[in-house]
């Protein structure tokens, strides 16, 4: 099990060069997959992206955030409509959305929406920076990303149930499509260099 991190106590104003800290956990799938960030203020567009790099997915499907009843994304990948019902994700900040307190607040964000993959995201407090810490991080987590395209929760379950049977009719070509894939395994320091490289593009 990881050395669990202490969680941010509520602090009465935002402090110079806030780091705001993030629980994330994919919902409807149990043991639960996990990760546990901290950040510097940035877009929510970012913030999207450091989820898909501390839990493994690619960015290869169209997303969204729901906060408080509104959705927020990228416009032109949402409002099929036209109605102008999308807030643009790269044109409000972190600091924009969490309660300036540091009360803890959580909404959702949903990744491809054919699998529907949905997340609760925990905004769990402000911290001062620490400056031995280079940011952003990962740090901690628990399980593996189910793999992309792999159906959602009722895919990933089967794969799981193929994986874990040298007798099901599917186990060799499950095999052979993941490669070398353990549901157990994360590694919080690989989650930590996929946020940076993600944030140099």
């Amino acid at each position: 099990m990881p050395k669990k991190q202490p969680i941010p106590k509520k602090v009465a104003k935002k402090p110079a060069a806030a780091i705001y800290q993030f629980k994330i956990t994919l919902l409807g799938i149990d043991p639960k997959i996990w990760r546990r960030i901290q950040i510097p203020d940035c877009k929510l567009h970012n913030l999207h992206l450091h989820i898909q790099a501390a839990m493994g997915w690619t960015n290869s499907h169209f997303h969204h955030f729901d906060i408080k009843g509104e959705r927020h994304g990228i416009p032109e990948h949402l409002d099929h409509d036209g109605d102008g019902d999308v807030v643009d994700s790269k044109k409000i900040t972190v600091s924009d959305i969490v309660p300036s307190d540091g009360k803890k607040i959580a909404f959702r964000y949903t990744y491809d929406f054919g699998d529907n993959w949905e997340h609760e995201v925990l905004f769990e407090g402000v911290i001062e920076p620490d400056h031995k810490t280079k940011y952003p991080i990962c740090l901690e987590g628990e399980r593996a990303c189910p793999p992309e395209d792999c159906g959602g929760i009722c895919g990933y379950e089967y794969l799981l149930e193929a994986l874990a049977d040298p007798d099901h009719k599917e186990h060799q070509g499950m095999r052979e499509w993941v490669g070398e894939f353990d549901p157990d395994k994360f590694e919080p320091k690989i989650a930590t260099v996929r946020m940076v490289r993600g944030l140099r593009g």
